[in-house]
């Protein structure tokens, strides 16, 4: 059931924020940043079972341009591949902003540093509040992502040609068709998702909103903030990444450059998996976020 909430007037774009919690407020706050195109809906229930189970407080929202947040439809058309090309000018906001939106969230709810776990872009987000928001982030977690630079974390042409190839996805039944294609392509190998399962998902996404523009706004964020890689170097934070083996959306070398970066991260790889988060792996999943929670934790004491 979700128990969805709406913050106004959120950071310094005063944007609107949806939201839910989860879990004893008591308890260490966990942050959780979704990527482009998903919505708070995409982290999987069981998943969040599997932290809140593990003393965590969750909170999981909608980034800017998805779900039930502020869509930026006055903004300019987004040119994706203008964008990957160098030109820059079609962006209308950064992943400085989107992370001031999810900093301004924790200042609504009042809480002074979280654990931040990003998964995809979200990955990039996190990286971001922990870059310009240190004092608002006690443990990093990176899933699934890369550095920024484009040498590393590239997905692979056949992955990008096969799901993002074609006509825009408009009606529910092609959306809901395009996210089980999706899956079964970018998704892992060893541990397959029930297309069931994600063809739900994803008619419960549509329903909550569709805004087929808002995705290339996100996409052009995110390549227009560029390397990350040298201010990842000045981290202090305890950090975990954790990428799949299989991942042909963000090929692992992402995530082998992210942990690099990051004085004293931990990385995990994990064999068989890809650009999801699947049910055999949430418990072990789990247990590395609540790890890298305590060590967060102990340090601030």
């Amino acid at each position: 059931m979700l128990n969805e909430r709406i913050a106004r007037n959120v950071g310094p774009s005063r944007i609107d924020i949806a939201y839910e919690e989860r879990g004893d407020p008591a308890r260490p706050s966990v942050l959780l940043v979704m990527g482009i195109a998903a919505q708070l809906v995409h982290w999987p229930l069981g998943f969040l079972d599997a932290l809140v189970a593990r003393d965590l407080h969750l909170v999981r929202f909608d980034n800017r341009d998805s779900g039930r947040s502020t869509h930026m439809h006055d903004a300019p058309p987004a040119d994706l591949p203008a964008a990957l090309r160098g030109d820059l000018s079609s962006a209308s906001y950064t992943l400085s902003d989107m992370a001031a939106d999810a900093v301004g969230l924790l200042d609504v709810l009042k809480i002074d540093a979280a654990h931040v776990v990003g998964a995809s872009m979200g990955g990039a987000i996190a990286q971001t509040m922990a870059i310009e928001h240190p004092r608002r982030v006690r443990s990093l977690t990176s899933m699934m992502f890369t550095t920024g630079d484009m040498a590393v974390g590239q997905g692979h042409p056949e992955t990008l040609k096969a799901i993002f190839g074609g006509p825009p996805a408009r009606t529910r039944e092609e959306v809901i068709t395009r996210a089980v294609r999706a899956a079964s392509i970018a998704g892992s190998p060893a541990y397959p998702t029930d297309p069931a399962e994600v063809a739900e998902r994803a008619g419960i996404a549509f329903d909550r909103d569709h805004d087929e523009a808002a995705p290339a706004r996100q996409g052009v964020a995110t390549v227009a903030s560029g390397d990350r890689t040298e201010r990842l170097r000045a981290l202090d934070v305890p950090a975990l990444v954790l990428h799949g083996l299989a991942d042909t959306l963000i090929d692992p070398s992402g995530g082998r450059a992210t942990a690099a970066a990051i004085a004293g991260a931990e990385l995990v790889l994990v064999e068989g998996m890809g650009h999801d988060i699947p049910r055999e792996l949430w418990e072990r999943i789990a247990d590395h976020i609540a790890a890298v929670v305590r060590r967060g934790e102990e340090r601030a004491r």
